[in-house]
Protein backbone atom coordinates (compact mmCIF):
# COMPACT_ATOMS: atom_id res chain seq x y z
CA UNK A 1 0.00 0.00 0.00
CA UNK A 2 1.02 3.61 -0.54
CA UNK A 3 1.65 6.01 2.32
CA UNK A 4 3.68 8.98 3.50
CA UNK A 5 6.34 8.97 6.22
CA UNK A 6 5.14 11.35 8.94
CA UNK A 7 7.79 10.64 11.58
CA UNK A 8 11.01 8.73 12.08
CA UNK A 9 12.42 7.81 15.50
CA UNK A 10 15.04 5.24 16.49
CA UNK A 11 15.17 3.48 13.16
CA UNK A 12 11.38 3.17 12.93
CA UNK A 13 9.24 5.13 10.50
CA UNK A 14 5.59 5.99 10.98
CA UNK A 15 3.75 5.76 7.67
CA UNK A 16 0.29 7.27 7.20
CA UNK A 17 -1.88 5.36 4.75
CA UNK A 18 -5.57 5.25 3.87
CA UNK A 19 -5.85 2.38 6.39
CA UNK A 20 -4.16 4.21 9.25
CA UNK A 21 -0.64 4.80 10.56
CA UNK A 22 1.83 1.90 10.53
CA UNK A 23 5.17 1.62 12.32
CA UNK A 24 7.66 0.26 9.81
CA UNK A 25 11.32 -0.36 9.10
CA UNK A 26 13.07 0.23 5.80
CA UNK A 27 14.26 -2.65 3.69
CA UNK A 28 17.94 -3.54 4.08
CA UNK A 29 18.64 -2.24 0.57
CA UNK A 30 18.21 1.35 1.80
CA UNK A 31 21.06 0.93 4.28
CA UNK A 32 23.16 -0.92 1.71
CA UNK A 33 22.68 1.88 -0.84
CA UNK A 34 23.15 4.55 1.87
CA UNK A 35 19.74 5.94 1.02
CA UNK A 36 18.30 7.94 3.91
CA UNK A 37 14.54 7.74 4.23
CA UNK A 38 12.99 11.13 5.02
CA UNK A 39 9.83 12.51 6.54
CA UNK A 40 7.66 13.46 3.57
CA UNK A 41 8.70 10.48 1.43
CA UNK A 42 5.87 8.78 -0.45
CA UNK A 43 6.52 5.08 0.00
CA UNK A 44 5.20 1.63 -0.81
CA UNK A 45 4.55 -0.34 2.35
CA UNK A 46 4.18 -4.08 2.82
CA UNK A 47 2.32 -5.33 5.88
CA UNK A 48 3.39 -8.91 6.54
CA UNK A 49 1.28 -11.73 7.96
CA UNK A 50 3.17 -11.48 11.28
CA UNK A 51 2.08 -7.83 11.58
CA UNK A 52 5.46 -6.29 10.82
CA UNK A 53 5.52 -3.51 8.24
CA UNK A 54 8.35 -2.89 5.79
CA UNK A 55 8.99 0.05 3.48
CA UNK A 56 9.67 -1.56 0.10
CA UNK A 57 10.31 1.44 -2.14
CA UNK A 58 10.23 5.24 -2.34
CA UNK A 59 8.48 7.26 -5.03
CA UNK A 60 10.57 9.89 -6.89
CA UNK A 61 11.06 13.00 -4.77
CA UNK A 62 10.22 16.54 -5.78
CA UNK A 63 13.15 17.66 -3.61
CA UNK A 64 14.91 16.70 -0.43
CA UNK A 65 16.94 18.26 2.36
CA UNK A 66 19.70 16.49 4.26
CA UNK A 67 19.63 18.50 7.47
CA UNK A 68 16.93 18.00 8.58
CA UNK A 69 15.95 14.92 6.53
CA UNK A 70 12.69 15.99 4.85
CA UNK A 71 11.43 15.63 1.31
CA UNK A 72 8.73 16.83 -1.08
CA UNK A 73 8.54 20.36 0.33
CA UNK A 74 6.33 22.78 -1.62
CA UNK A 75 7.00 25.84 0.51
CA UNK A 76 9.83 26.74 2.85
CA UNK A 77 8.91 29.22 5.61
CA UNK A 78 11.93 30.78 7.27
CA UNK A 79 11.08 32.09 10.74
CA UNK A 80 13.07 35.01 12.14
CA UNK A 81 12.49 37.64 14.80
CA UNK A 82 12.96 41.39 15.04
CA UNK A 83 13.77 41.05 18.73
CA UNK A 84 15.62 38.21 20.48
CA UNK A 85 17.37 36.36 19.00
CA UNK A 86 18.47 39.15 16.64
CA UNK A 87 18.33 38.15 12.96
CA UNK A 88 21.47 36.93 11.26
CA UNK A 89 21.03 37.95 7.63
CA UNK A 90 23.70 35.54 6.44
CA UNK A 91 21.86 32.57 7.96
CA UNK A 92 18.51 33.79 6.59
CA UNK A 93 20.03 33.94 3.10
CA UNK A 94 21.40 30.41 3.43
CA UNK A 95 17.88 29.15 4.13
CA UNK A 96 16.58 31.08 1.13
CA UNK A 97 19.30 29.73 -1.17
CA UNK A 98 18.46 26.21 0.00
CA UNK A 99 14.78 26.77 -0.78
CA UNK A 100 15.53 28.30 -4.19
CA UNK A 101 17.84 25.46 -5.18
CA UNK A 102 15.24 22.88 -4.17
CA UNK A 103 12.49 24.59 -6.15
CA UNK A 104 10.45 25.28 -3.01
CA UNK A 105 8.60 28.57 -2.66
CA UNK A 106 10.13 30.77 0.05
CA UNK A 107 8.32 32.88 2.65
CA UNK A 108 9.82 35.02 5.42
CA UNK A 109 7.87 34.88 8.69
CA UNK A 110 8.83 37.52 11.26
CA UNK A 111 7.68 36.20 14.63
CA UNK A 112 7.33 37.96 18.02
CA UNK A 113 5.94 41.05 16.28
CA UNK A 114 4.41 42.07 19.63
CA UNK A 115 7.91 42.71 21.01
CA UNK A 116 9.69 43.79 17.81
CA UNK A 117 12.44 46.38 17.63
CA UNK A 118 11.07 48.79 15.02
CA UNK A 119 14.50 49.46 13.55
CA UNK A 120 15.26 45.77 13.01
CA UNK A 121 11.74 45.17 11.70
CA UNK A 122 12.13 47.96 9.13
CA UNK A 123 15.49 46.56 8.04
CA UNK A 124 14.09 43.05 7.56
CA UNK A 125 11.21 44.39 5.50
CA UNK A 126 13.46 46.65 3.44
CA UNK A 127 15.78 43.76 2.54
CA UNK A 128 13.24 41.00 1.91
CA UNK A 129 9.84 42.45 0.94
CA UNK A 130 10.99 43.25 -2.63
CA UNK A 131 12.01 39.59 -3.05
CA UNK A 132 9.75 37.27 -1.05
CA UNK A 133 6.40 37.29 0.75
CA UNK A 134 6.97 38.63 4.28
CA UNK A 135 4.44 37.89 7.03
CA UNK A 136 4.58 39.36 10.54
CA UNK A 137 3.05 37.27 13.33
CA UNK A 138 3.03 36.60 17.03
CA UNK A 139 2.92 32.91 17.79
CA UNK A 140 2.23 33.82 21.42
CA UNK A 141 -0.85 36.01 20.84
CA UNK A 142 -1.98 34.75 17.42
CA UNK A 143 -1.53 38.14 15.74
CA UNK A 144 -1.15 37.78 11.96
CA UNK A 145 -1.46 33.97 12.00
CA UNK A 146 -4.38 34.02 9.54
CA UNK A 147 -2.10 35.70 6.97
CA UNK A 148 0.43 32.93 7.37
CA UNK A 149 -2.28 30.30 6.91
CA UNK A 150 -2.92 31.57 3.38
CA UNK A 151 0.60 30.53 2.35
CA UNK A 152 0.03 27.05 3.75
CA UNK A 153 -3.23 26.04 2.08
CA UNK A 154 -2.88 22.83 0.09
CA UNK A 155 0.93 22.79 0.42
CA UNK A 156 3.59 20.72 2.11
CA UNK A 157 5.25 23.38 4.24
CA UNK A 158 8.54 23.20 6.15
CA UNK A 159 9.24 25.64 8.97
CA UNK A 160 12.87 26.40 9.63
CA UNK A 161 15.04 29.04 11.22
CA UNK A 162 17.53 29.53 14.05
CA UNK A 163 16.75 28.29 17.55
CA UNK A 164 14.63 30.54 19.73
CA UNK A 165 12.65 32.21 16.94
CA UNK A 166 9.44 30.45 17.98
CA UNK A 167 8.82 27.85 15.27
CA UNK A 168 7.23 25.40 17.69
CA UNK A 169 5.07 28.13 19.23
CA UNK A 170 3.77 29.04 15.75
CA UNK A 171 3.11 25.40 14.88
CA UNK A 172 1.30 24.84 18.19
CA UNK A 173 -0.99 27.73 17.25
CA UNK A 174 -1.50 26.50 13.67
CA UNK A 175 -1.75 22.80 14.49
CA UNK A 176 -2.80 22.36 18.15
CA UNK A 177 -2.48 18.58 17.97
CA UNK A 178 1.25 18.99 17.34
CA UNK A 179 1.68 19.98 21.03
CA UNK A 180 5.36 20.71 20.45
CA UNK A 181 7.62 21.46 23.39
CA UNK A 182 8.67 25.10 23.51
CA UNK A 183 11.70 26.61 25.19
CA UNK A 184 12.82 29.90 26.60
CA UNK A 185 15.65 32.05 25.30
CA UNK A 186 18.94 31.52 27.08
CA UNK A 187 19.69 34.72 29.01
CA UNK A 188 23.42 34.09 28.66
CA UNK A 189 23.57 33.74 24.89
CA UNK A 190 20.26 35.20 23.66
CA UNK A 191 19.87 31.98 21.71
CA UNK A 192 17.01 29.56 22.02
CA UNK A 193 17.40 26.11 23.41
CA UNK A 194 16.74 23.30 20.96
CA UNK A 195 13.25 22.06 21.84
CA UNK A 196 12.24 19.96 18.82
CA UNK A 197 14.12 16.66 18.80
CA UNK A 198 12.78 15.04 15.65
CA UNK A 199 11.04 15.91 12.40
CA UNK A 200 7.30 15.31 12.26
CA UNK A 201 4.61 15.91 9.66
CA UNK A 202 1.08 17.06 10.49
CA UNK A 203 -2.03 17.54 8.36
CA UNK A 204 -3.26 21.14 8.21
CA UNK A 205 -5.04 23.54 5.83
CA UNK A 206 -5.52 20.91 3.16
CA UNK A 207 -1.81 20.15 3.11
CA UNK A 208 0.99 19.02 5.40
CA UNK A 209 3.17 20.90 7.89
CA UNK A 210 6.69 19.78 8.81
CA UNK A 211 8.13 20.63 12.18
CA UNK A 212 11.91 20.62 12.01
CA UNK A 213 14.65 20.99 14.65
CA UNK A 214 16.06 24.47 15.18
CA UNK A 215 19.36 25.53 13.65
CA UNK A 216 22.05 27.93 14.72
CA UNK A 217 23.76 27.65 11.34
CA UNK A 218 23.03 26.27 7.92
CA UNK A 219 25.40 25.13 5.17
CA UNK A 220 25.01 26.36 1.63
CA UNK A 221 24.06 23.38 -0.58
CA UNK A 222 26.87 21.89 -2.63
CA UNK A 223 27.16 23.55 -6.03
CA UNK A 224 29.67 25.26 -8.29
CA UNK A 225 30.26 28.81 -7.07
CA UNK A 226 29.19 30.11 -10.48
CA UNK A 227 25.74 28.67 -9.85
CA UNK A 228 25.14 30.57 -6.61
CA UNK A 229 23.96 33.82 -8.20
CA UNK A 230 21.01 31.95 -9.75
CA UNK A 231 19.54 31.58 -6.25
CA UNK A 232 19.70 35.28 -5.43
CA UNK A 233 16.81 36.53 -7.64
CA UNK A 234 17.86 40.18 -7.64
CA UNK A 235 21.50 39.36 -8.44
CA UNK A 236 20.52 36.94 -11.19
CA UNK A 237 18.23 39.55 -12.77
CA UNK A 238 20.89 42.28 -12.66
CA UNK A 239 23.53 39.93 -14.09
CA UNK A 240 21.99 40.28 -17.57
CA UNK A 241 23.42 43.80 -17.61
CA UNK A 242 26.99 42.71 -16.84
CA UNK A 243 29.65 43.26 -19.52
CA UNK A 244 30.87 39.64 -19.33
CA UNK A 245 28.62 36.59 -19.51
CA UNK A 246 30.76 34.76 -16.94
CA UNK A 247 30.87 37.67 -14.50
CA UNK A 248 31.07 36.51 -10.87
CA UNK A 249 30.09 39.98 -9.59
CA UNK A 250 33.20 40.28 -7.46
CA UNK A 251 35.90 42.50 -9.02
CA UNK A 252 35.14 42.28 -12.76
CA UNK A 253 34.79 45.53 -14.72
CA UNK A 254 31.37 46.45 -16.10
CA UNK A 255 29.52 44.48 -13.42
CA UNK A 256 25.91 45.63 -13.28
CA UNK A 257 25.33 43.80 -10.00
CA UNK A 258 27.94 45.87 -8.17
CA UNK A 259 26.54 49.02 -9.75
CA UNK A 260 23.09 48.19 -8.38
CA UNK A 261 24.57 47.56 -4.94
CA UNK A 262 26.14 51.04 -5.04
CA UNK A 263 22.85 52.52 -6.28
CA UNK A 264 20.95 50.79 -3.46
CA UNK A 265 18.78 48.67 -5.77
CA UNK A 266 20.42 45.51 -4.41
CA UNK A 267 20.80 45.29 -0.63
CA UNK A 268 24.44 45.46 0.53
CA UNK A 269 23.54 42.86 3.17
CA UNK A 270 22.37 40.42 0.50
CA UNK A 271 25.41 41.12 -1.65
CA UNK A 272 27.67 40.50 1.35
CA UNK A 273 25.92 37.16 1.91
CA UNK A 274 26.45 36.28 -1.75
CA UNK A 275 30.18 37.04 -1.59
CA UNK A 276 30.55 35.03 1.62
CA UNK A 277 28.77 32.12 -0.07
CA UNK A 278 31.10 32.22 -3.07
CA UNK A 279 34.10 32.19 -0.74
CA UNK A 280 32.70 29.26 1.23
CA UNK A 281 32.07 27.22 -1.93
CA UNK A 282 35.60 27.95 -3.19
CA UNK A 283 37.11 26.77 0.09
CA UNK A 284 35.07 23.59 -0.06
CA UNK A 285 36.39 22.91 -3.56
CA UNK A 286 39.98 23.30 -2.31
CA UNK A 287 39.64 20.79 0.45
Amino acid sequence: MTGIIIKGIGGFYYVKTADGVFQAKGRGKFKKDRFILAVGDIVELQVRDDGDSVIESVHPRKNSFIRPPVSNVDRFITVVTASKPAPDFGIIDRFLVTAEKAGAGAVICINKIDEADEGILSQLKEVYEPLYPVVTVSGRTGQGIEKLEKYMEGCSVAFAGPSGVGKSTIINRLVPEAAMETGRISQKTDRGRHTTRHVELFEAFGGMVFDTPGFTSFDIPDMDERELSEYYPEIFKASYGCRFDDCMHLEEPGCRVREEVEEGTISPLRYRSYRAGVEELRKRKKY
